[in-house]
């Protein structure tokens, strides 16, 4: 067996510098570069096999290590899971920091390679600086942490260990049922250590991913389900997308009447203008959706993981003989609310139940509601996107929203968002004219996601122009990765509504009776020592320049317009500093979320909430 002497890091390079993946006949290169912050851990070791290695993979310094994590989540999200990058870490705080973007990857399914350095191997120099101790456990690390978010996780602790590793973290990055978060822990002793690797393990891998067919007995017994109803929705999730499956889907949809609903994954599979389409569905869903679901007697999801939004907290299919019936690779999302579940590739499962469908001449026995439904949720959707601001200072936010689906659908540009009320909103109003042009992150909700998954998403999409759009709370909280758009010269386009702090949280807690606190971003009032004062006022167009890039003061339509126009001839990052009138989001339509209200508060408020809640209850299943 031939072999090549090396260091464990210059071997897990080259490894990853040499797989592939093969699906649908078409061949592509699986890991694009390497994403990282050194320091203590990780500079001496994976750092010199980054610069001098053997290896054709691209090398992106960042800020900060969640921000990282972030961008190569947007990547592989963009790539539709086909591609990914890694990310290396120092150890201790550097490693911990990667936490919050594993648990986003994980809960997304999106394949990351997170590569946190350890603590010596050697237990030596011990303990070593940012090393964590416990007393009843000596084994532990701060990486121990990436266990719950990850999965897969590993330490390689001797060089040898390595192939094992590397084999099951390519596995599960590979796997469309089981991708996430993969975590490699590299002690930073073993990272330099060298070893005779077989040449076998470092030459090109191809991984043919295999779609799943549908069984035959699950074929029948979908399509029955499907024949026996009369009012059956579809939801459309992300795994119609990573699939390709959206044209399939539409056939079915259209050839029986069959109205689909869209999850926040699963948004852009078909375009909105569809005519079983009735857009987004549950908590943050359209009434077109909503009213359909209340009074469906099946429901077919396909590819979704039937999260608490989609579902209105299980309360928005009401019809009492509702069946479920979920297509899915994953077999846990499958067997949620009690469904009969398909274990399957929604392309091929789609393509099968469409055939013997057909056989059947089987058609829905809706009588004008979906056309209905959509001619009403438009109209709304055209109120909302022309509404007039009363504040020559501040803008309604529905209205910028409408701005921009008519200025960026015409250049088929991706947006991306994450958290807050924009994603309620654009799962409702936007207007989705392209292919992959709806890039949000909801599986986690994570705030900070946006500007730094968009650095991500312009490295996916080189071609095409990238627009982040997030609200001022989410801005402060992470945006690290601005000066690396800057560095790497990956012009985006950060649309900040600035409304003054958490406002989707702020009405959550007035909608409960819980009067405003500590969700706005005012003074501290010295009376009352709470944060009821002025709001406080930021340039963060201003912030921008400072940063090198380009600012925009957005005040009205027309600023709006203009700061368009000049944006268009810049080559660098441009922020639209868009002052939004607080509250003007959009509202509830047809659904319902379920939170944990106080049952007993000084407030009557709330304690009629929690009782309105529990009445709500009686409608919900339980499963």
């Amino acid at each position: 067996m031939k072999t090549k002497q090396m260091t464990t890091a210059q071997a897990l390079l080259k490894f990853l510098d040499n797989q592939y993946i093969n699906i649908d006949g078409e061949e592509i290169k699986f890991v694009e570069g390497v994403l990282g912050i050194f320091g203590h851990g990780n500079v001496v070791g994976f750092g010199e096999a980054l610069e001098s290695g053997d290896h054709s993979l691209r090398f992106i310094q960042g800020k900060s290590e969640q921000g990282l994590g972030h961008i190569a989540m947007g990547f592989a999200k963009q790539k539709n899971r086909r591609q990914i990058m890694a990310v290396t870490s120092s150890i201790g705080p550097g490693a911990l920091n990667l936490i919050t973007s594993a648990g986003t990857a994980t809960s997304n399914r999106i394949p990351v390679l997170f590569l946190p350095s350890d603590t010596y191997a050697s237990r030596q120099p011990d303990p070593v600086l940012q090393q964590i101790e416990q007393p009843y456990d000596y084994s532990i690390t701060a990486n121990d942490a990436f266990k719950p978010v990850c999965k897969y996780w590993d330490r390689v602790s001797r060089p040898e260990q390595l192939m094992t590793a590397a084999v099951n973290a390519i596995r599960v990055l590979t796997d469309p049922a089981e991708t996430g978060a993969v975590a490699l822990c590299l002690p930073q002793d073993v990272q330099g250590e060298i070893y005779d690797y077989p040449v076998e393990f470092l030459e090109k891998k191809v991984h043919y991913i295999q779609r799943r067919d549908i069984e035959q007995e699950a074929l029948k017994r979908a399509v029955r389900m499907i024949a026996e109803s009369k009012r059956p929705i579809i939801l459309c999730g992300g795994g119609v997308k990573y699939s390709d499956a959206g044209e399939e889907l539409l056939k079915l949809a259209e050839t029986f009447q069959i109205p689909f609903g869209e999850t926040q994954a699963g948004k852009g599979a078909v375009t909105w203008n569809a005519s079983m389409n009735m857009g987004g569905i549950g908590t943050t869903g359209t009434s077109a959706a909503n009213r359909i679901a209340l009074q469906a007697d099946l429901v077919i999801g396909v590819g979704t993981r039937l999260n608490d939004f989609h579902t209105s907290s299980k309360w928005q299919y009401q019809n009492p003989d509702m069946k479920l019936l979920t297509i899915n690779l994953n077999a846990m999302d499958a067997y949620k609310m009690n469904a009969t579940p398909v274990i399957a590739d929604a392309k091929l499962a789609l393509l099968a139940i469409t055939s013997e469908l057909k056989k059947l001449d089987y058609k829905s026995g809706y009588q004008g509601e979906i056309q209905r439904e959509r001619t009403a949720w438009d109209a709304e959707v055209d109120r909302l996107y022309s509404l007039e601001s009363q504040n020559p200072e501040a803008m309604i936010q529905t209205r910028i929203l409408g701005e921009l689906n008519e200025k960026l659908t015409a250049e088929d540009a991706i947006i991306v968002t994450a958290s807050g009320s924009l994603p309620s909103d654009l799962q409702r109003v936007w207007r989705c004219r392209g292919k992959n042009v709806y890039h949000v992150e909801y599986g986690f909700s994570c705030m900070g996601y946006e500007v730094n998954a968009a650095i991500g998403v312009k490295l996916a999409e080189t071609d095409r122009d990238v627009y982040v759009l997030v609200g001022d709370g989410s801005f402060n909280m992470l945006h690290s990765e601005f000066l690396t758009s800057l560095q790497e010269g990956l012009k985006i386009n950060i649309i900040l509504l600035d409304n003054h702090g958490f406002q989707c949280i702020h009405n959550l807690q007035k909608s409960q009776g819980i009067p405003s606190f500590g969700n706005e971003y005012r003074k501290r009032e010295p009376e009352t020592g709470r944060l009821t004062g002025d709001y406080l006022h930021v340039d963060y167009a201003l912030l921008a320049k400072a940063y090198g890039g380009n600012g925009y003061p957005v005040r009205t339509v027309a600023e709006l317009q203009l700061s368009f126009q000049k944006a268009e001839k810049e080559k660098r990052t441009c922020l639209f500093d868009i002052k939004t009138i607080p509250g003007t989001m959009t509202g509830n339509y047809d659904a319902w979320w379920r939170v944990g209200t106080a049952q007993i508060s000084v407030h009557k408020e709330v304690e009629e909430a929690a009782a309105n809640i529990k009445e709500e209850l009686k409608k919900a299943r339980v499963y």
